[in-house]
């Protein structure tokens, strides 16, 4: 939980585009961190968007963007999120950094947090960003992005990864949960599923997700999980088994399995444990329980329980956890 910001400066966060930049992606980053404000309604992230040279920049549309800014915004950024391009340059063609952008790379201050989403992956590991560290990118592309970089340790596999202060992100629509992820590190889980209701997405998916499941929409013949996933949203406190989940669908355990780990990526065990997760972290940042009240109604049963899925998910205790988002004054209920 290192990247938490407590501080009352707004955090200041540098995108760094390249001829052939996806409009999406610039905009997701604008749009996300843009929404996302005290209780009180100020802004919690200074946004600037820069390029290797100001002026207009090319991207994957029929339309330019003009950038004002140029490499100097990284000098002072908390934040460096690298996207991706759709004009090549040495950086996916040969593995490598050109002068250009490793000089502008050069300028980014120790210690500052760095992401990428899709392809722009190729540019933190051509600078030794990704030595050691578990990484993803799109999955098109990990082919090509294990030849070049065979010392990152790739899961191509999964929606975004974090390692220590280095985030990155497959493809496009990934960088919306990544930039979530960030938001929920920084500011907790109110706020980012504030976010995430106003820019009308989901408010948490887990970044060991996959990159893409074999029936996102169901074929309307086929039956969906999703009256068994409210159901169990509904009853997240008690014990609940896949026979259970199973039988809200008129399933088989293993049919029920099957299909919901097609429509989710992940088996119905995980996503209950994210689930439970996101109520705890919930509970902790909105009201006074006691941890063990916390842990029962989230389902995790006991506090014990509790500490050691927080402490996985996580890396801190509950009472951590609450102290970061909600003052020391809230230890006392702890």
């Amino acid at each position: 939980m290192a990247n938490m910001c407590k501080n009352q400066a707004m955090h200041r966060i540098a995108v760094l585009v390249r001829h052939g930049v996806m409009p999406m992606e610039l905009g997701l980053v604008h749009q996300l961190f843009g929404r996302a404000r005290t209780p009180g309604g100020e802004p919690l992230y200074e946004v600037t968007t820069c390029a290797l040279t100001p002026g207009e920049v090319r991207t994957d549309a029929d339309f330019p963007i003009r950038v004002e800014h140029g490499p100097e915004a990284l000098d002072g950024a908390d934040t460096v999120i690298v996207l991706a391009t759709h004009e090549y340059d040495e950086t996916e063609t040969e593995g490598r950094l050109g002068p250009q952008l490793a000089a502008a790379l050069d300028r980014i201050r120790p210690g500052t947090r760095i992401a990428s989403i899709c392809t722009g992956a190729f540019v933190l590991a051509a600078a030794g960003l990704l030595d050691g560290r578990r990484a993803t990118t799109h999955w098109i592309s990990s082919d090509r992005f294990r030849a070049f970089f065979p010392a990152v340790q790739l899961d191509p596999d999964v929606l975004y990864t974090e390692d220590g202060d280095v985030l990155t992100s497959a493809g496009e629509a990934s960088g919306i949960d990544l930039c979530l992820h960030m938001i929920r590190r920084d500011h907790g889980a109110a706020v980012a599923n504030e976010v995430a209701r106003m820019t009308v997405v989901p408010p948490h998916r887990d970044g060991g997700q996959a990159q893409y499941v074999l029936r996102p929409v169901p074929e309307p013949q086929i039956s969906s999980t999703r009256r068994a996933r409210a159901w169990a949203l509904e009853h997240l406190d008690r014990p609940l088994s896949l026979r259970e989940l199973a039988a809200q669908e008129a399933m088989s355990v293993r049919t029920f399995t099957r299909r919901f780990r097609d429509e989710v990526g992940i088996s119905p065990l995980q996503w209950l444990t994210q689930q439970r997760i996101e109520r705890a972290r919930q509970l902790l940042e909105e009201t006074d329980l006691p941890v063990e009240r916390v842990a029962a109604d989230a389902g995790f049963g006991t506090a014990a329980s509790l500490r050691q899925h927080l402490q996985v998910a996580l890396g801190v205790s509950p009472s951590a956890y609450r102290n970061t988002f909600r003052g020391s004054d809230a230890l006392a209920a702890s």
